[in-house]
């Protein structure tokens, strides 16, 4: 059953779309407070698509991840014991609860000492939303908060841009060859790390 190689064809199809901008926006923003697909599986083929545009690309995911932050970290403030039901119901809970736990250890001693924890927090196989969630928990202050997921989420996008301007149109074939074997092994590369997180939390 060849499941990735066509959801590469699609996402591709997708990207070139007079509308793929706009998706690539409200998928960054989506995510980063509720929707479980991360947006570089968007910005990868628009950015392949028209690689003279993937920082454009980018710089766009990147801003409205943030502004999607915002609003999990409003959620995460304000509304987490009415939520938490629902969070236990979707399994965030104890993912959550973890991070809210070390955030406030480290909020103790100084406010930006969790900056370095949220700015790793970025390529951990946990989801983004898991940190807005927390922070808004814990009460982080606004600016420590916004620059660590800018700088947390910015280094992906960017160093995916970077890749693809780099390597793109010689690695697009590769990617539509072996898009199958690729997606397997990411995803038990994913499950091997969450396995990992949740034996040696």
């Amino acid at each position: 059953m060849r499941v990735f190689e066509g959801m590469y064809l699609r996402v591709l199809r997708w990207a070139q779309l007079p509308a793929a901008p706009a998706l690539l926006a409200g998928l960054s923003f989506v995510e980063a407070f509720a929707f479980p697909v991360m947006p570089e599986i968007m910005l990868a083929p628009m950015a392949l698509a028209r690689p003279a545009r993937a920082f454009a690309y980018a710089h766009m995911s990147l801003l409205f991840s943030l502004l999607g932050s915002l609003v999990g970290y409003a959620l995460g403030h304000y509304l987490f014991d009415a939520m938490r039901p629902l969070l236990a119901h979707l399994g965030w809970l104890p993912m959550i609860q973890h991070w809210v736990d070390l955030l406030q250890s480290q909020a103790v001693a100084h406010p930006w000492s969790v900056f370095g924890t949220l700015v790793l927090a970025g390529f951990v196989p946990v989801p983004m939303k898991v940190f807005t969630w927390a922070s808004g928990i814990v009460g982080l202050p606004l600016l420590p908060f916004l620059t660590s997921m800018a700088v947390g989420r910015g280094k992906r996008v960017w160093l995916l841009a970077w890749l693809i301007r780099r390597f793109g149109r010689r690695a697009e074939p590769l990617l539509h060859r072996y898009s199958e074997r690729i997606g397997w092994a990411v995803l038990l590369l994913i499950l091997a790390l969450l396995l990992w997180w949740w034996l040696f939390r």
